[in-house]
């Protein structure tokens, strides 16, 4: 009886996930950080439902695996966010249903940006058009921010390939 009893708990916080997630798509909301995974991915609690956000527009070094300036990330990402209530500017969900999001936080700051001024992200271009990242990019670079420090920096994303090799 216990277990068929939590079973039926089980799938009701199942389906009440997936109604949640399908409400998030396109939405802005506002909701606690509750974990960093590392520097481009969160945890938030919305309606007491943990919730992986990925930040939208940027691509950060890799914690695990060690890639260079991946635990950097992680700490500036926790630095700007962690344990503050911050505003989700929700758009779609990627292929590990993780929310890509844009994250302001509780000074007002726009969270993915601020991962590139600092020099702790690249603009993801392969996903992301928008100016305003590239721009970032290009003047954390010239003042040598962050992982612009050196000179042989690898993309995530190409350190990422070649781990898989």
């Amino acid at each position: 009886m216990r277990y068929f009893l939590f079973l039926i708990l089980l799938s009701v916080q199942v389906f009440s996930q997936t109604k949640l997630a399908e409400k998030l798509s396109n939405k802005t909301f506002s909701a606690k950080v509750i974990g960093i995974m590392d520097g481009d991915t969160m945890e938030i609690l919305y309606n007491n439902v943990p919730t992986k956000i990925r930040l939208a527009h940027i691509d950060c070094p890799e914690k695990r695996g060690k890639q260079a300036f991946g635990n950097n990330a992680k700490i500036a990402l926790s630095d700007l966010c962690f344990g503050r209530i911050v505003t989700i500017k929700g758009e779609k969900y990627d292929r590990y249903k993780r929310l890509i999001a844009v994250v302001i936080n509780d000074k007002k700051q726009n969270v993915n940006q601020e991962m590139i001024k600092l020099g702790m992200a690249w603009h993801f271009t392969k996903y992301s058009k928008d100016p305003v990242y590239a721009k970032l990019e290009i003047e954390a670079r010239k003042n040598r921010v962050g992982l612009w420090q050196n000179k042989d920096s690898i993309e995530p994303w190409l350190w990422r390939e070649k781990k898989k090799k």
